[in-house]
């Protein structure tokens, strides 16, 4: 019997989504042959944390279930142990980066990976506390049904679980490495108020993220399918693609990988950074391991607390520091695809090594490209005026910092992935509690 992680990482009140993905774990022991590590890695204030300690202890016992609930203070606990016994050589900027002082979409979801090479999963099959399922003929859709049906498995065995084939027949002995689909509901980004106001400054500031060198057209095409997901129409029936899955059609809500992925790769550690949990998907098409994209989509919704000032100004800090990251990783991607399956191992595993080389050479870029995003960025957000010109005006302020941000991070990311392997290593010696029952 294998055993998975499906995962929570949270920072907000998410009670109903404990009661939820719950429900997900006992689905997937009813229908396959698996242990379930229900993991709620809880970032909430105190009293939040309280009643999902409450919900958490309050789930219905269902065998082949085990329900782990840790806050920061545990979570710091085990990375301390497992980067003491990695014996790393930068031990406490190691464990910064992966349990920051600030949001970090990607260290949350490394956390997420060390704790489940610590409790043996094969792997992990990541949700979010802003989404919820989607509801068919009274029965919530649960994607763990697609994402065990082929995981884990050589493409050529995954095939007749499929209800599409794309894969090219010369790498269907790989394993299926990633299963995923997207969401419908609200963008993924919180920028529709921009749309609302002014499409063309939407299309200008949505177009930043493209490489600089791409032309108008591109940039358009690109500005159309972003952060859409799969729109807004309702789960009919299912259907599953057998592909190498492109990193577009899929969203970390609703994502799950093999250990030969994220035991051999973390994700970019940047704090206050949207998109940074996205590399994984990236990495996973260019080496061409094969992938499932199936339609049991997530329900985005957005919570309160993005809708007041404070989440709006912090949301577009977010935003932008998105949009300086790409100036790294475009340049990264460039020479992951050049690389493709070159980026596996002699026994076809991803390689740390050339994404490390390709990140570090990344970072000596010149800052120009991304000195123009906050240009636009502040002429634009100047135009709509209101908030938009708020934001604008302290950005600027902050100019500086965030050009010198946006390139740190980047040099964290190559340390993380140069310990990534000791560290995955020394978390199988690590126990994890769960919730008493």
């Amino acid at each position: 019997m294998r055993r998975i992680c499906l995962a929570l990482p949270t920072n907000r009140e998410c009670s109903a989504t404990i009661t939820a993905i719950a429900a997900e774990a006992a689905y997937a022991v009813r229908h396959f042959d698996v242990e379930v590590r229900l993991l709620i890695l809880d970032s909430s204030d105190g009293r939040t944390r309280e009643a999902h300690a409450r919900t958490a202890a309050a789930l219905p016992e269902v065998p082949g279930v085990v329900v782990h609930h840790l806050d920061e203070s545990a979570q710091r606990d085990f990375l301390r142990r497992a980067v003491d016994r990695a014996g790393l050589p930068e031990p406490e900027r190691v464990l910064d980066l992966i349990l920051p002082d600030a949001l970090s979409y990607g260290a949350c979801t490394n956390r997420a990976f060390l704790i489940a090479a610590a409790l043996g999963c094969s792997s992990v099959h990541r949700r979010d506390s802003d989404c919820a399922y989607q509801v068919f003929e009274g029965e919530p859709v649960h994607p763990v049904h697609h994402e065990l049906a082929s995981l884990g498995k050589r493409a050529s065995e995954a095939r007749a679980g499929v209800s599409e084939v794309t894969l090219d027949p010369a790498i269907a002995d790989r394993p299926v490495s990633m299963v995923g689909a997207s969401f419908i509901g609200e963008l993924s980004v919180d920028i529709g108020g921009i749309q609302e106001l002014d499409k063309e400054a939407y299309e200008e500031v949505v177009g930043l993220w493209a490489p600089g060198h791409w032309p108008a057209e591109q940039r358009r095409e690109l500005v159309e399918d972003s952060f859409k997901g799969a729109g807004t129409q309702p789960f009919t029936g299912d259907h599953s693609t057998l592909a190498r899955v492109d990193p577009m059609r899929v969203d970390m809500s609703n994502i799950a990988f093999g250990r030969n992925v994220y035991e051999r790769l973390p994700l970019p550690p940047a704090t206050a950074t949207i998109g940074s949990d996205y590399f994984l998907i990236h990495a996973v098409y260019d080496a061409a391991l094969p992938g499932v994209l199936h339609n049991r989509h997530i329900e985005n919704y957005y919570t309160g607390e993005r809708r007041t000032h404070a989440g709006f100004l912090a949301y577009q800090t977010r935003f932008v520091k998105f949009l300086l990251s790409m100036l790294y990783l475009h340049h990264v991607y460039d020479r992951m695809a050049e690389a493709g399956d070159t980026l596996l191992d002699g026994s076809g595993r991803l390689d740390p090594a050339p994404f490390a080389a390709f990140l570090a050479e990344s970072v000596t870029l010149d800052r120009t490209e991304n000195e123009r995003r906050l240009d636009t960025v502040a002429a634009v957000y100047g135009r709509l005026g209101g908030k938009y010109a708020e934001f604008a005006r302290g950005m600027a302020a902050e100019r500086e910092r965030l050009l010198d941000e946006a390139a740190r991070d980047t040099e964290d990311f190559v340390l993380l992935i140069r310990s990534w392997g000791a560290l995955v290593r020394a978390s199988g010696d690590v126990e994890v509690r769960s919730v008493p029952r």
